[in-house]
């Protein structure tokens, strides 16, 4: 049986001797935390604020290799991303999906000469890729992932191809490009069913939301529970810090004085622009825009996200999506859709995050290298070993996560008993293979639990093969649909909140699901919503109020959304 937040409460006051404390809970502590929970270790997790609600959140939903990474010379972070990319297709693939990706090209010997410059560090600054300089990353993007024969090798197309294909595409164009990355549905949910994953595979492992790392003194650290004021203490052997972008903050939190982050803001726009969606289809486009920042276009469901920035930034709390940002990222499109509109009036949700970049003197952005590392801080005024994650890219989490639990392995001097590589991710277990096992596996739901197979194929679009255990719930006992949104049930969401650790009502409707980025949330639905979780959650009149609040001033200060 699941363990409340009150039981872990309870285990941590009767025993705070614990091999390992993990303080952040985006994907890089998230990942180490269920590798190292797959050893044997008994771990404990805490974020400041909810799961994978900063940096990891504000992703470009792309699990790629970096194909721009090879002209910088970082052969190893690609190829390392390349295969950890195929590994999340097989993984996780409710949640990962084959994502085909077009390069426009404008100039066929540009930046011939650059990429030489660039790998020895001899050109620090944005160069157009051409057509010749494209082939040639694509033909060494597809060499690193040949063993494991995920995706379909790259492919070239002629001016009149393209604009066959495109025909909205710009027509100064010479040729399109054509290789596969990962579509990240929702990060959110990714990192949410790791959490899952590692507290099935060790009962004394534990992840806790809205609790921070307030002190350290000789073998303590101080935490406080954000919800109730509680302070808790723990005895760490080893403590990993992965704050992301918060690195230094946490450290300065325990007493200790580091500069080892030097991050950048990246911020997105996601529009309702029927026109560009259907020109795009079911393709990104990845593109350099005039500046020579590699930025995109991006099928989310039936809306569009396009962005990104790489804007140094020093305090990551102050991270907003700025006015110029958001006209440089209207104005991109027309690079490649020029007879396509886009303006503010379509834009229903922005966010901002910052890449937790270790800190570099590069006179550009781009050209900071998306490695990671992990930096080792020892004794000061504390008797254990710290262990902060630098850097890193989300498709390569697991193999971070790995070499950090490696790490601290021979801390604890314990050996690997589980690989993770081939390892499925939550609702990818037991995943169908193509649409016959599927519709199998749908039809054997419906002969168990007798729910509309419609619903259980929403269910299964959304949980993978996890709807088992949503169609089970949902299935014993009255449900109906919500007022005002029925694609989704009352049992489901009870589901989500007792089994997915909801606190706040922000925390289902931004990580839970992607009501708030696909523009779905209106006054009726949140107000909806909020007497459920009351009920459930044994709020007061007064807490569901502040709840609502809370979510309205979230959706306004960071998202630019009034409802």
């Amino acid at each position: 049986m699941m363990k409340t937040r009150e039981d872990i409460f309870a285990q941590i006051k009767t025993n705070p001797k614990i091999p390992v404390l993990i303080i952040g809970a985006g994907v890089n502590g998230i990942g180490t935390f269920r590798d190292l929970s797959l050893q044997g270790v008994d771990v404990l997790l805490v974020d400041r604020g909810d799961f994978c609600s900063g940096a990891s959140a504000a992703s470009s939903h792309m699990i790629h290799g970096g194909i721009r990474y090879l002209e910088n010379g970082e052969f190893r972070l690609v190829r390392e991303a390349v295969q950890e990319r195929n590994r999340l297709l097989v993984n996780a693939p409710h949640l990962v999906k084959p994502l085909s990706t077009i390069i426009p090209i404008f100039n066929i010997f540009s930046g011939l000469f650059n990429a030489p410059l660039k790998f020895l560090g001899l050109l620090d600054r944005p160069a157009e890729r051409g057509a010749v300089v494209i082939k040639v990353g694509l033909t060494l993007y597809d060499f690193y992932a040949r063993q494991q024969g995920t995706v379909p090798k790259h492919s070239i197309f002629s001016k009149q191809e393209s604009i066959d294909q495109f025909p909205q595409i710009n027509q100064d164009v010479k040729y399109t490009a054509k290789y596969f990355d990962g579509a990240m549905l929702s990060p959110e949910r990714l990192c949410l069913e790791l959490i899952l994953d590692g507290e099935q595979a060790n009962i004394n492992s534990h992840a806790l939301n809205y609790i921070s790392a307030e002190g350290a003194r000789n073998n303590s650290i101080e935490l406080h529970d954000q919800l109730s004021g509680k302070i808790l203490y723990v005895q760490p052997q080893i403590v990993i810090n992965a704050s992301g972008p918060w690195i230094d903050i946490t450290n300065q939190n325990l007493g200790i004085t580091t500069k080892f982050i030097g991050g950048t803001k990246g911020s997105h726009l996601i529009i309702d622009n029927p026109t560009l969606r259907d020109a795009i289809g079911e393709n990104e486009f990845f593109f350099e825009n005039k500046d020579g920042r590699i930025v995109l276009i991006f099928p989310l469901f039936d809306k569009v996200m396009i962005g990104t920035s790489d804007i140094p930034i020093d305090n990551p709390d102050q991270a907003r999506c700025s006015q110029e940002e958001i006209q440089y990222f209207i104005d991109m499109v027309r690079v490649v859709f020029p007879g396509i509109k886009v303006d503010r009036e379509q834009i229903i949700y922005q966010f901002t995050g910052v890449r937790p970049l270790p800190e570099n003197n590069s006179s550009t952005a781009g050209q900071i290298s998306r490695d990671h590392s992990i930096e080792i801080v020892e004794g000061e005024n504390h008797n254990f070993p710290i262990l902060n994650l630098i850097g890193g890219k989300w498709t390569s989490f697991r193999a971070f996560s790995e070499e950090v639990s490696n790490v601290t392995l021979r801390y604890l001097d314990k050996d690997r008993l589980v690989s993770t590589k081939d390892l499925p991710i939550g609702g990818g277990k037991n995943f169908p293979s193509d649409e016959k096992r599927l519709q199998t596996w749908l039809e054997n739901q419906q002969s168990i639990h007798g729910l509309p197979i419609e619903q259980i194929k929403s269910l299964f679009e959304r949980y993978g093969t996890r709807a088992e255990n949503f169609i089970d719930f949902v299935s014993n006992g009255d449900d109906t649909p919500l007022e005002y949104l029925s694609t989704y049930s009352r049992k489901e969401i009870l589901f989500i909140i007792n089994v997915e650790k909801v606190l706040h009502l922000d925390d289902f409707l931004f990580r839970r699901t992607n009501l708030a980025k696909l523009g779905l949330l209106s006054r009726n639905l949140v107000e909806e919503l909020s007497v459920i979780m009351s009920s459930e959650l044994d709020w007061s009149e007064v807490r569901r109020s502040e709840e609502i609040s809370r979510t309205l001033q979230i959706l306004q200060e960071f998202h630019n959304v009034i409802i």
